[in-house]
């Protein structure tokens, strides 16, 4: 039995009590912490996609055949 409504309650309060603590330590208005870090993680898994896209092993692959046509 998957126990994921169990958690999710407590998940949430963690997910709060995180962001209110980082807003207070930073003197910022949580909404702004909270959009702020949707935007960091919005552009590192960006990055992640260009890199993991620039190095995947089928387009190494076809490169690498390339150099000896």
């Amino acid at each position: 039995m998957l126990m994921l409504p169990l958690f999710l309650p407590i998940v949430r309060a963690l997910h709060r009590l995180a962001i209110w603590a980082l807003a207070r330590s930073l003197n910022m208005p949580e909404p702004l912490v909270h959009d702020t870090g949707v935007f960091v993680v919005a552009q590192v898994q960006t990055i992640e996609n260009r890199i993991g896209e620039a190095l995947s092993p089928m387009r190494r692959w076809r490169q690498f055949q390339s150099w000896f046509r």
